[in-house]
């Protein structure tokens, strides 16, 4: 669906026609029909709407005569929620500029693009496109650094049931965060190498105006924040995995040695037991008092056993 706004009195106003210097944006549901009418009118290849849709796409900027395209990834709650399922996804926005409008899509509904329909973005102006797509930048890592912090948490909480539990339904949540975060540090990565470039070759042609370079460089530093936090949790959760799987390994381990060692221990009452069973002539067999004898033995050599393994501690 294709919408037109503009900024009046104040506040983001949706138009009912075209016209200059209105921010196009187009979301779900999108048919191809819209899309192509689109391209025609503005007379460039629909391939820069097709690839915004696509998932798979990696962050970068193309210029074509009158038009620059921008593509950066942004994460979003994956709508598959299944146990081998990654919690966050990324996924690109496109954003087109032309002489007189700014094009923006989106293959799903995207929260970094919601906050400026919600007006939760200061000095949003759609008709100053360079400092728009730099408040787009702002607000997507903005959104990285809180879905991190969330994945954090939800981590740290996990891993305190892990610490009272050993079901896989806590092992399988640790391995959905840590898809998420395989997709934040890739995303992030092309992000980071987009805004440099894109600073190096002055794309937006702001490098005349302080303030927005300003700003452009303070997004390239949160970014790189937010893949060093990436790094970080990707880290810690690894050798969550490996310390888990260690302390598995060692009860496992523990377990098999006590049950080895009561083993052991009844063995003898039993191998006793067994010798004076048979059906052949038995030293005391005679005795009234040859069964407690015999108990009495077996007894004292398994304590004998335990004050040994318990010497090595053992058990």
């Amino acid at each position: 669906m294709i919408r037109y706004y503009a900024l009046e009195q104040g506040r983001l106003t949706a138009l009912e026609a075209l016209q200059p210097g209105c921010w196009i944006n187009i979301d779900p549901p999108i048919e191809q029909e819209e899309l192509e009418s689109l391209a025609n009118q503005f007379n460039f290849a629909i391939d820069y709407l097709i690839d915004s849709l696509d998932i798979d796409e990696r962050s970068r900027y193309e210029r074509d005569e009158d038009l620059g395209f921008i593509l950066v990834n942004t994460p979003i709650l994956n709508e598959v929620d299944q146990e081998n399922e990654a919690i966050y996804v990324t996924i690109p926005i496109g954003i087109l500029l032309f002489k007189d409008y700014i094009v923006t899509i989106s293959g799903r509904d995207n929260p970094v693009l919601n906050r400026f329909f919600e007006g939760k973005v200061r000095n949003f102006d759609p008709s100053d496109f360079s400092l728009f797509v730099l408040q787009i930048f702002e607000q997507n890592v903005l959104y990285f650094l809180s879905c991190l912090k969330k994945l954090n948490l939800k981590r740290n909480l996990i891993e305190k049931e892990l610490y009272n539990s050993s079901r896989n339904e806590e092992l399988k949540q640790l391995l959905r965060i840590e898809k998420s975060l395989v997709f934040f540090v890739n995303t992030l990565s092309a992000n980071e190498l987009l805004k440099m470039k894109m600073k190096r070759s002055d794309f937006l042609k702001i490098s005349d105006d302080e303030d927005k370079s300003d700003l452009f460089e303070d997004i390239i530093i949160d970014n790189g924040q937010a893949l060093e936090m990436a790094n970080v949790y990707t880290n810690i959760l690894n050798g969550t995995m490996e310390a888990y799987a260690s302390i598995v390994s060692n009860n496992l381990n523990v377990f098999i040695q006590r049950l080895t060692i009561v083993t052991v221990v009844l063995m003898v009452p039993t191998l006793v037991a067994s010798f004076y069973g048979m059906n052949v002539p038995v030293p005391f067999q005679r005795s009234e008092r040859s069964f407690y004898w015999i108990v009495i033995f077996s007894v004292v050599v398994s304590f004998l056993l335990v004050g040994i393994f318990r010497r090595k501690r053992l058990f």
